[in-house]
């Protein structure tokens, strides 16, 4: 698989083998691995002020994605995520 980029559309399936799609909302690397922070296209879609969820996939050597394993690793690319939207806000 070719680099994954912001704004590319997936089709994932979750652990009962329901697919949905996902849109790449931003890629940042945390200790020397990529992640995408991804969000359903369902909810991107609808207009609407809540919030939307983002969850987060590691992108492995060969650029396809894979579930974050432990809860460690996740808080970390969370807060990761988080800097680079406060960056993202400070700059506009």
């Amino acid at each position: 698989m070719e680099k994954i980029e912001v704004g590319e559309i997936f089709t994932i399936s979750d652990e009962n083998n329901e697919e949905a799609q996902v849109e790449v909302l931003a890629i940042m690397e945390v200790d020397g691995t990529p992640y995408a922070a991804v969000s359903f296209l369902e909810d991107l879609q609808e207009e609407t002020d809540d919030d939307i969820d983002i969850f987060f996939l590691k992108v492995d050597e060969e650029g396809d994605l894979d579930a974050i394993q432990s809860d460690e690793e996740f808080d970390k690319v969370a807060r990761a995520f988080e800097e680079l939207m406060d960056q993202e806000e400070m700059e506009d």
